[in-house]
């Protein structure tokens, strides 16, 4: 017989949806069969599944411990962050299976509370596993909530906290993470309503003196990972517009501020590429003559600011509306300073 006290990250899906994460092994016939014969309880009392877990509520399975054992769910492994799963405590050891931990990146957090955490991603890093045997940002966040204390590892069982929004590989700034079932249901929500702005810098080559607002039209090759962009319409194309604003500018390179009104795939870097305004650094799109001269190895392309748009007040994020977070003293203002200071980027380069 076991006891489970559902946590902050649990509450809010219904029992029968809990219960076959926690008992993943087990057929829903089964865990119906259970409730029916008060084998599960709820608070003390007879269930049918349909009801919603709040935090706190007492599930009770009384069920011998090996039946609990067939069925349970295994804790995911953790090997890629160098953690050791102690399957009595919960915890998460410091060495890994045998002995060697492997190395862990710090992440930058921005903000955090306790729905939400906004991280800088750093340029390198996958926002997401692309293969088995990758670290991406989910596994740092993960060991961060881990070894700060706010994540038991147990509850990998039945939750697990992951990125709402992606970067490209070398694309670094803010992305922002669930770290409640609330948090993650509701945040994945708000992006694609688009209650959310989002803002970026980037270096470009040449001089850019004006605003402006781009349109066109973007299609993907899936197979090459790549977009083209076009002015009229093509089959399988998807409209874009894209709003850039030169924050500084120098006679052969612009800093600027872009916002993306339709969010695709590659969407700034191809969209100024087309207009013959490659951003530093991009290998895919960029200009490989600029990329060598100025010795630069990761695009230039930073999410710098988050600003959330008025959420409805019945809404758990309510207190988020309004709410704007940025990077503080970004590194790539830095970057086009020192260019700029160096002359890095010739206005002839093709």
């Amino acid at each position: 017989m076991q006891k489970l006290k559902v946590a902050s990250n649990e509450a809010g899906q219904r029992l029968d949806k809990l219960l076959s994460k926690y008992l993943s092994q087990a057929g829903k016939g089964f865990l119906y069969k259970m409730m029916r014969k008060k084998n599960i309880t709820l608070n003390g009392k007879k269930c049918d599944g349909s009801e919603r877990v709040e935090e706190g509520d007492e599930i009770s399975l009384f069920l011998a411990d090996e039946t609990i054992e067939k069925f349970s769910a295994p804790l995911p492994e953790l090997a890629a962050l160098g953690k050791e799963k102690d399957r009595n405590s919960g915890k998460a050891g410091k060495n890994g299976e045998n002995g060697n931990r492997k190395k862990k990146q710090e992440i930058s957090i921005v903000y955090e509370d306790k729905n939400v955490l906004i991280v800088n991603k750093p340029s390198g890093m996958l926002s997401q596993k692309a293969k088995e045997g990758d670290v991406s940002l989910n596994e740092h966040i993960l060991n961060y909530l881990i070894d700060s204390g706010h994540l038991p590892v147990s509850q990998l069982r039945t939750f697990r906290p992951s990125i709402c929004n992606r970067l490209d590989r070398n694309t670094s700034g803010l992305v922002v993470a669930g770290t409640s079932l609330a948090g993650l249901q509701i945040m994945n929500g708000v992006l694609k309503d688009r209650s959310i702005h989002k803002y970026y810098q980037c270096i470009v080559k040449g001089k850019i003196d004006k605003p402006q607002m781009i349109a066109g039209f973007l299609k993907k090759d899936e197979a090459q990972n790549t977009v083209q962009i076009y002015p009229l319409e093509v089959e399988g194309s998807v409209p874009i517009m894209t709003e850039y604003v030169p924050v500084k500018s120098s006679d052969t390179a612009t800093l600027l501020r872009v916002t993306l009104i339709t969010g695709r795939s590659h969407q700034i870097r191809a969209h100024l590429a087309y207009l013959g305004k490659p951003v530093l650094g991009d290998i895919k799109y960029g200009n490989r003559k600029m990329n060598e001269r100025t010795g630069t190895k990761t695009q230039a392309l930073c999410a710098v600011r988050i600003s959330f748009l008025d959420i409805p007040e019945e809404n758990t994020l309510h207190y988020l509306s309004g709410k704007v977070i940025k990077l503080k003293d970004p590194q790539i203002v830095k970057q086009f300073d020192t260019l700029d200071k160096n002359k890095q980027v010739p206005a002839e380069e093709k």
